[in-house]
């Protein structure tokens, strides 16, 4: 598996900025590869808007910012789960955890 979180943001978007300052070390910790994808980055959004849209065809329900997990972003992807809005350090670990041990239960 290569799993790797995707986050979606807004350059400006506060609550994304303020989370930016622990969002990549706590999902490096828990093992996840880290893409950061700003909507006015034209080229990675576009890379990865597909990911985006099979989550959120018209993107009204996401939040800012959408964190999806998922494995293989690069090629035949498959989207395990998301972390909505911003959150506390403590709270975006666990709510990424609970994301990973969900898959982890799906697989035995």
């Amino acid at each position: 598996m290569n799993l790797a979180v995707i986050k979606f943001s807004s350059e400006d978007c506060g609550l994304c900025h303020k989370m930016s300052f622990y969002d990549k070390k706590v999902a490096e910790e828990l093992g996840l590869q880290f893409i950061d994808v700003k909507m006015q980055d034209t080229a990675t959004y576009r890379k990865y808007r597909k990911i985006l849209l099979t989550q959120y065809p018209d993107k009204s329900e996401m939040g800012w910012p959408t964190y999806i997990v998922c494995d293989s972003p690069e090629g035949e992807f498959q989207i395990l789960g998301e972390v909505k809005g911003g959150h506390p350090k403590g709270e975006f670990r666990s709510r990424l955890q609970e994301v990973l041990n969900s898959e982890a239960s799906n697989q035995n």
